[in-house]
């Protein structure tokens, strides 16, 4: 579908539409071209919009599928009246919700309406600080305060998987490398030892790890072949006999990886 729009307008970031919309769109096979629109927040910018949209649909001879999250009454009648096909999230699940519990949403934009008196705006910061500050084993200091400690070879996915836990549930996550000096002694790294309850492991198809290692070290021991196969086999020995849950990151999105992970440790609090 080369010649397809879809347009995603909020009067916030724009997430909520782009996150149901995208859900939507990969039940389709087509690819068709993103349009992001975050902060459109009153009606002279859902105006220009709208010019865009049916400039859009003059181009493309077909109607654009528009998204929209947008709590300014005006701004959204504009957009209604544009020539897209538009999903109004807040008609589609809001109102009905608002009839059945007998009450009136807050129609705020956005996820938080004021960030500095949000405490789960605040956790879920304070999470992707302790994320970073525990990257790659970079520091061992309140281990204990963290919701789970993902442990694999190096280039196994344990960055992305750590920030992400952090920044859409604010799981504080730390991940540390298991190195060729941990397999020599055939022990995990001290460090773990006493929070071996919260550690999951990740481990990776070894030609996976070489290709990407390869693009950072190319050439290098680090990248051959031989040495992955190694790493991942030593890795996967170690989780087994020390009863750690692990899965492979090979054919695996972030989203399922995290989810997996937050099955296994279920965390008191979840943020979303």
């Amino acid at each position: 579908m080369p010649n397809r729009s879809v347009f995603f307008v909020s009067d916030g970031t724009g997430i909520t539409a782009e996150t149901f919309g995208n859900s939507i769109l990969a039940q389709f096979s087509a690819k068709p071209r993103h349009v992001r629109r975050p902060f459109v927040d009153s009606a002279e910018k859902a105006g220009l919009v709208a010019n865009e949209i049916n400039a859009t649909a003059l181009r493309e001879g077909k109607r654009p599928i528009v998204f929209v999250t947008l709590v300014n009454a005006q701004a959204l009648e504009i957009i209604h009246d544009s020539q897209g096909l538009v999903f109004d999230m807040f008609k589609t699940f809001v109102e009905p919700l608002e009839k059945e519990f007998g009450m009136t949403s807050n129609h705020r934009v956005g996820r938080f309406s004021d960030v500095a008196k949000s405490k789960e705006y605040n956790d879920r910061i304070e999470a992707i600080n302790f994320s970073l500050d525990h990257d790659d084993g970079q520091s061992t200091r309140n281990l204990e305060l963290a919701d789970v400690v993902l442990v694999g070879v190096s280039r196994s996915g344990k960055t992305p998987t750590s920030l992400y836990l952090a920044m859409q549930h604010g799981v504080k996550a730390a991940n540390v490398p298991l190195i060729p000096e941990d397999f020599e002694r055939n022990q995990l790294p001290s460090m773990l030892v006493p929070h071996k309850r919260k550690c999951f492991g990740l481990t990776i198809d070894p030609e996976r790890l070489a290709q990407i290692r390869h693009e950072r070290r190319p050439n290098s021991k680090y990248a051959s072949l031989e040495n992955c196969r190694y790493e991942v086999q030593a890795a996967e020995q170690m989780m087994r006999r020390e009863s750690i849950s692990w899965l492979s990151s090979t054919h695996k999105s972030i989203e399922e990886i995290a989810t997996t992970i937050l099955r296994d440790i279920q965390p008191d609090r979840l943020i979303y």
